[in-house]
């Protein structure tokens, strides 16, 4: 049985209601999209900034309610599940690390509040439960009695992990967890994170646009564009042999070292319009190999080869 399932999950935002006529479409920030997370998996979700990532994210933690589609996590829907116990099978790890602790709480008074609001402990359960939690991340007890702004952007973000943790989730969905930590930073909370999904099972939905980090902690990887799933396949397959023009795109455009810094192929650099969607695929715009086929018909997500399915009426080569 997978750990989460998603079945044409999809998010359109209405639009104000103007005083005389209709009510304008709505902004579609992810379209119907399905697939599937097995246990003890790290599903990548990689795409430019818009394509639809943290949206995605919010609707898998229950922040915002899907227009259409369902969510099942080891086979339970999820749609109408009591809040308490959507948070007990899934939590978030925000991308800001400080901002995402409130100011006016101590680390403490905020570790406790998924342990009482999900489990009902008290006080006793809560002290030896925390000083569990923050012995598996690496943190020292007396910084339970300190403020979020005492803390470096990796403590804080450790403390957001801890927090998480705390509801023993079975999948744990990080939105660009290391994107505002220094490097050396981010491979102390990888290495950590790692250690975390092996020694408590769990499954995670690792969001980021760095490819170099998407790829080494991923085992499967999701690539979205304008809301949709444009790829998905084994990390290795996806980065090393992209069938989707954007997915090599992005490959591209990320630096290496020793590799000289150049424009990828494309034929432009902007996300098509929200308010006004083309019609056909929406990448045909920006994408060189794109026919009048491209601009006509959107391309449905097809099997590409062993574990690798793209959404492309020409798909690359090798």
């Amino acid at each position: 049985m997978p750990a989460l399932q998603v079945s044409e999950l999809s998010k359109t935002f209405d639009r104000a209601r103007p005083l005389f006529g209709k009510a304008p479409p709505g902004v579609r920030a992810v379209r119907p999209m399905s697939f599937v997370v097995e246990e003890g998996e790290t599903l990548g979700i990689v795409g430019e900034s818009g394509c639809g990532k943290s949206t995605l994210a919010r609707m898998l933690v229950g922040l915002l309610s899907p227009t259409t589609g369902h969510i099942e996590i080891e086979g339970k829907a999820l749609d109408n599940a009591d809040p308490a116990a959507f948070g007990r099978l899934i939590q978030y790890v925000f991308q800001d690390p400080i901002s995402s602790l409130n100011p006016r709480r101590t680390i403490r008074a905020i570790m406790e509040t998924p342990l009482k609001l999900l489990y009902g402990m008290d006080r006793k359960q809560r002290e030896t439960r925390i000083a569990e939690i923050f012995d598996s991340v690496n943190l020292r007890e007396e910084f339970l009695d300190r403020y979020p702004h005492e803390f470096s952007g990796g403590q804080a973000q450790r403390i957001g992990i801890a927090r998480a943790l705390a509801a023993e989730p079975r999948i744990i969905v990080l939105d660009e967890p290391v994107s505002a930590l220094d490097v050396s930073v981010q491979a102390q909370v990888l290495n950590l994170l790692a250690r975390l999904r092996s020694e408590f099972n769990l499954t995670y939905l690792f969001i980021s646009h760095d490819l170099a980090v998407v790829e080494a902690v991923s085992d499967r990887v999701v690539v979205l564009y304008f809301g949709s799933v444009v790829e998905i396949g084994r990390a290795e397959r996806i980065f090393n042999s992209p069938k989707h023009p954007y997915t090599r795109l992005l490959a591209e455009s990320a630096p290496v070292v020793g590799r000289p810094l150049t424009e990828p192929e494309q034929k432009g650099t902007e996300l098509p319009d929200p308010l006004d969607p083309p019609p056909g695929c929406p990448f045909a715009g920006r994408c060189p190999k794109a026919t009048e086929i491209c601009r006509e018909q959107d391309p449905p997500l097809e099997r590409m080869g062993e574990d690798q399915f793209a959404a492309c009426h020409h798909p690359l080569e090798g």
